[in-house]
C-alpha cells in the first residue's frame, strides 16, 4: 500500500497543491544512446522529461518523439556542460518551466584513448570539465531545487565501469569517473536528510555512438572477455537508472551499479578487449 504522502512512482513526497501532478526527470546527453534510452524509460515510468543535448551530428528531437509518444510532457534544450556558469540557471529555467524538478540523470560525458604521456593539458581538461565539473554543478543546483521543493528527489550519475577500475589511455576519463563515483558517495550522506537518494550507474561496453555502434545488436557481436559475451545494449542501462528513479528504490543510496554483463568480476584477466574464450577454461 502507498504511503499517502508519498507519489507511488516515485516514492518522492507528493507535490503541494497546485505543482504539475507527474514527477520530473532532468536528462543530459539526451539526445542518443544511453541518454536517450534513459530518457524514454522515465517517459514511460511516468516521468515529464527535461531534455538536453549538444552534439550537433545527433538529432535530438528524436529522443523528444520517443519521449512525447510514451505520454511524456517535453522541454528540450541544447546544453554545453562545460559551460559552468550556465547549468544553474538552466537548471532554474526547466524546473521552472516544468512546475517541479524531482530528478536528475547525468549522462552526458566524453573520453579518450591517448596514453599518459602523449596526453596534452588541455584535453585532460576538456574531459575533466565534462564528465566530473559539470555533473557536480549540475548535481548541487539540481539538489537546491529538490530541497526547496520539499519532497525529496533522486541523483544518477551515470560512471563507468572505470570507476571502479583503470584502463590504460583513459587517464582522464578514470580520473573523472572516479571522482563522480565518490562524489555520488559524498552527496548521499549530504543529501539524505532531505529525502534525496544519490547513486552512480556504472556502464561497462554499451552499443552507442561513443562506442562506436550506433543503433547495432549488441547480441550479434561477441566479446570473449565479457562473460556474458556480448556489450550491452543502453536500454538495459536505463532499466536500472529508470528503477533507481522510481518507488522500489527508496532505500538505496550511495551505490555504484556495475551493468557490464560481468566485465568488472574479470578483474586482473581483463575484460572486452580479449579476442578468445581461454580464460573460461581453468
Amino acid at each position: 500500500m502507498a504511503t499517502p504522502d508519498l507519489d507511488p512512482r516515485t516514492g518522492a513526497r507528493r507535490a503541494p497543491d497546485g505543482a504539475g501532478s507527474r514527477p520530473v526527470a532532468l536528462v543530459t546527453g539526451a539526445e542518443s544512446g544511453i541518454g536517450r534510452a534513459c530518457a524514454v524509460a522515465l517517459a514511460e515510468a511516468g516521468f515529464d522529461l527535461a531534455l538536453t543535448w549538444h552534439d550537433p551530428d545527433h538529432d535530438p528531437a528524436r529522443t523528444a518523439r520517443e519521449v512525447q509518444n510514451a505520454g511524456a510532457r517535453t522541454v528540450l534544450r541544447r546544453l554545453d556542460v562545460t559551460d559552468v556558469a550556465a547549468l544553474a540557471p538552466a537548471v532554474d529555467e526547466i524546473a521552472d518551466e516544468l512546475g517541479r524538478l524531482d530528478a536528475l540523470v547525468n549522462v552526458a560525458g566524453t573520453g579518450t584513448s591517448t596514453p599518459l604521456l602523449d596526453l596534452d593539458l588541455a584535453r585532460w581538461r576538456e574531459v575533466i570539465a565534462t564528465d566530473l565539473d559539470g555533473p557536480f554543478v549540475l548535481l548541487q543546483a539540481a539538489a537546491r531545487r529538490m530541497v526547496a521543493g520539499g519532497r525529496g528527489g533522486r541523483v544518477l550519475n551515470v560512471t563507468s565501469v572505470h570507476e571502479h577500475a583503470p584502463r590504460v589511455g583513459a587517464a582522464p576519463y578514470c580520473a573523472a569517473k572516479g571522482g563522480l563515483g565518490l562524489l555520488t558517495q559524498v552527496a548521499a550522506l549530504e543529501l539524505a536528510e532531505h529525502g534525496i537518494t544519490v547513486n552512480a550507474v556504472a556502464p561497462g561496453e554499451i552499443a552507442t555512438p561513443m562506442t562506436g555502434q550506433e543503433d547495432e545488436d549488441p547480441h550479434a557481436a561477441h566479446r570473449p572477455g565479457v562473460p556474458l559475451g556480448r556489450p550491452g545494449d543502453a536500454r538495459e542501462v536505463a532499466a536500472v537508472v529508470a528503477f533507481l528513479c522510481g518507488p522500489s528504490a527508496t532505500y538505496v543510496t550511495g551505490a555504484s551499479w556495475a551493468v557490464d554483463g560481468g566485465m568488472l568480476r574479470m578483474g586482473p584477466m581483463a575484460g572486452s578487449h580479449l579476442t578468445s574464450d581461454d580464460w573460461r577454461t581453468p
